[in-house]
């Protein structure tokens, strides 16, 4: 008699497109089309677990005993079953050793000439107020990414605020100082940075082009959605001003495409309306959307409802991406592009993102927060670049994340797409950014299973598609 054989229901999810079997593979993030043969297998060993003799006998009728064997064997290898050998442990590690830091997030400003009614900047000032940060705390912060991992071959600096722009002097003086220290070190650099647009100028923009900033605008869609939060001080809308800025800086930014991100808050659902009207009406390359959930003023989180009715509003849109796919368009909807990118490329996160881990973000005084969200927070920071990084105190605490012992991702399907959710969201509903964001587990397992859906589709109709529009992300 052979090892007992079993199903390991932790690795595998199915999702049935039309008459199709998808499993999606959850420790390698892959998609697989399940064959008659494979998914026999599944089922048989879902109803009860037998030897490999025995499962010979009880699909002899269907299938030919090589056929089963040689599945077998794939199916063994990929640890969807098990024939009582012990598995691979998912992540391979148990601790975060040693950060692989390639991002710096200058926090150059904390004024800001708005005052959207939502922001989650804790150390947000109003322009006369505004602490600036000074180009020897910009420049020690890219000396500590240097220092701290000099083996990347590319590096981004990403300029934040406030408003990023009310500190033009230091950007400029920085992007100077960047393109020289990289050069130096015969290393790559780009510059990111997210702007609310107001500031910008015909000579502004041109200075972003030549220096092929990757650019993302704050807007929240069309007039109506967006004077609602995005105010300045006095209290007006900034809608017009935004357009006619967004206008002039369609019309001559050429180096890289620009996205638009999109704020959420109570009372607005209405994804498709907007997206229209930032894509179609006003030409962006990329329209996201950042639902908020868990802000610390809670009259803007959206409602269980509400966020129930986003995700609805989302696969709608998702819809509208899938047929312009089949007809080898792009529509730019960056949540459900992400995802795709994700499951073709077969990502594994072993923690929800990069911060701590290859991004760390400064705040005016040179303190070193997790990312851009935490500047200003109560959180303990991880150094200052004027002194040391905190690497000990770092790496513990993602090595807390990494572990997921007790937890509902221990055995989640999506676990490694999502690992638990932003650390910032955790922070500010739970009071503990290492506790996974259980709010909207289970519309994100359903947001995750339409992206496999999705994927299927657009590989089954129309495969140049992702060949055209997923793989070159990768390419700078």
């Amino acid at each position: 008699m052979g090892a007992i054989l079993n199903l390991v229901e932790r690795n595998l999810h199915e999702v049935r497109v039309d008459n199709d079997r998808m499993l999606f593979h959850i420790p390698s993030s892959s998609l697989f089309a399940t064959d008659d043969v494979t998914g026999g297998i599944i089922d048989a060993l879902r109803q009860q677990g037998c030897s490999s003799e025995d499962l010979v006998q009880r699909l002899a009728g269907r299938f030919a005993g090589q056929e089963i064997d040689e599945t077998l064997r794939e199916l063994i290898a990929l640890e969807v079953v098990s024939n009582g050998t012990e598995l691979t442990p998912e992540i391979g590690i148990s601790r975060v050793e040693r950060t692989a830091l390639n991002t710096v997030v200058l926090n150059v400003n904390t004024g800001c000439n708005l005052s959207c009614t939502y922001c989650y900047k804790e150390d947000l000032d109003k322009p006369s107020a505004g602490k600036k940060m000074g180009a020897d705390t910009a420049e020690a912060s890219v000396e500590m990414l240097l220092r701290e991992s000099p083996d990347e071959e590319r590096y981004s600096v990403v300029f934040f605020g406030g408003e990023p722009l009310s500190n033009r002097p230091l950007i400029e003086h920085m992007v100077d100082y960047c393109e020289r220290r990289f050069a130096e070190q015969g290393k790559q650099v780009e510059f990111i940075m997210t702007t609310n647009a107001t500031l910008l100028t015909e000579e502004i923009i041109d200075y972003l082009n030549a220096h092929r900033f990757g650019l993302s605008v704050s807007i929240d869609g069309p007039k109506t959605v967006h004077d609602r939060n995005r105010i300045t001080v006095g209290g007006q809308g900034t809608y017009d001003v935004v357009r006619r800025k967004v206008d002039l800086l369609l019309s001559r930014y050429r180096s890289r495409p620009v996205g638009a991100r999109v704020t959420l808050t109570r009372g607005i659902t209405d994804v498709e309306t907007i997206w229209n009207h930032l894509f179609n009406e006003l030409g962006f390359a990329e329209v996201g959307f950042a639902p908020v959930t868990s802000g610390d003023m809670s009259n803007f989180n959206l409602t269980g409802e509400e966020l129930v009715e986003v995700f609805a509003n989302m696969k709608a849109l998702g819809r509208r991406y899938l047929e312009a796919a089949l007809e080898h368009r792009n529509i730019g909807f960056s949540n459900l592009h992400q995802l795709i990118t994700d499951i073709h490329e077969g990502h594994k996160k072993a923690l929800p993102c990069g911060a701590g881990l290859k991004m760390l973000a400064v705040d005016h005084k040179g303190e070193l927060n997790l990312c851009h969200r935490f500047t200003g927070s109560s959180m303990p920071t991880f150094g200052n670049v004027h002194g040391e990084l905190k690497q000990t105190e770092l790496t513990d605490f993602l090595s807390q994340r990494l572990d997921r012992t007790n937890t509902g991702c221990d055995t989640c399907h999506i676990r490694n797409l999502c690992s638990g959710g932003c650390y910032h969201e955790s922070y500010a509903r739970y009071g503990d950014p290492t506790h996974p964001t259980y709010h909207y587990c289970e519309l994100m397992r359903d947001w995750v299973d339409f992206g496999i859906e999705v994927y299927s589709r657009i590989m089954a109709g129309n495969p140049a598609f992702i060949s055209s529009y997923i793989t070159p992300r990768k390419v700078h």
